[in-house]
């Protein structure tokens, strides 16, 4: 079974899923995870003028500051040991996928969980996709969480009652 799990956060709703599932395995496991957060200030920053760079990437380390708090508070709750880490892009030259897998050898993981908003097509091409480039250079175990658990979603104020089958 695992014993060092890293997951990649970032405060969204897919990467929440990811940790979850990560806490999960890492609680019943009773294996270190370490939450991850990689501050990305885009290239295009550095070349819009006027664009204040220093404040751009301190919001992002609030933020992943924030991601960070909430996820060890969670990891307390679950009883779950680890140390958070926050990483910059811009100090390593490394995009955001090659800094997860810096921060996975680093910590030793022997399981990495991302979540992935499972784009196909064009979305991808034009968009690209950190887990699906990350999963291409992994050098241990992934796991990938989608956006959306495939169940459907009731509409309206109150969720539909399951259906029960006939006895």
């Amino acid at each position: 079974m695992y014993q060092q799990i890293l997951v990649a956060v970032d405060g969204s709703e897919t990467s929440t899923r990811a940790f979850e599932a990560a806490l999960q395995l890492a609680r019943d496991a009773g294996a270190k995870l370490q939450p991850l957060f990689v501050v990305d200030v885009p290239l295009l920053v550095y070349d819009v003028p006027g664009c204040d760079l220093p404040h751009a990437r301190n919001a992002l380390l609030e933020q992943g500051a924030n991601v960070i708090e909430n996820a060890v508070a969670s990891m307390k709750r679950a009883g779950v040991q680890g140390t958070p880490r926050i990483i910059e892009t811009a100090l390593s030259g490394d995009d955001v996928a090659h800094c997860i897998l810096r921060a996975a050898n680093d910590f030793k993981a022997d399981l990495v969980v991302t979540g992935t908003h499972g784009r196909r097509g064009f979305q991808r091409l034009v968009l690209g996709s950190v887990a699906e480039c990350f999963l291409r250079i992994a050098q241990c175990a992934v796991l990938m969480i989608p956006t959306h658990s495939g169940k459907p979603v009731a509409s309206g104020a109150q969720a539909a009652e399951p259906i029960k089958e006939p006895s």
